[in-house]
């Protein structure tokens, strides 16, 4: 299994990259995609919304369910992946590189803390 220890991530097993203070990469992770199996759509139809954490940002449907993806971290929703549009299997192919959206964090240093490190995620997917 794949955990990259340069990411944080969530109990939702979606993961964050910090590339800034005023920008976030967001993703499912390698855990997610093989228990989704073959993803088929992205739905993410709140760009340009302030979303606060645990907010819903869109959904993943793959061949046998369909999972909705929540914010790891409050702020903007200022881009979303349109490649996925046409090729939502690049997440199942590459999902570190296939990110679902980019966030303009409202308060990044206070809920970092809130996420897990590589060595707690995969302590997560060991313990289900």
């Amino acid at each position: 299994m794949n955990i990259p220890e340069n990411l944080y991530y969530t109990q939702e097993h979606e993961w964050v990259r910090v590339e800034s203070d005023d920008l976030v990469v967001v993703g499912i992770t390698d855990f997610a995609q093989k228990e989704l199996g073959d993803i088929v759509y992205i739905e993410v139809e709140t760009e340009g919304e302030e979303l606060e954490k645990d907010e819903e940002f869109g959904s993943v449907e793959a061949v046998k369910t369909v999972s909705d993806l929540f914010m790891p971290i409050s702020g903007e929703v200022i881009a979303v992946n349109e490649a996925l549009e046409d090729e939502p299997e690049m997440i199942n192919a590459a999902p570190y590189e296939a990110w679902i959206i980019k966030i303009k964090p409202s308060n990044l240093q206070e809920e970092l803390g809130g996420l897990m490190n590589a060595a707690d995620y995969r302590g997560l997917i060991d313990a289900s």
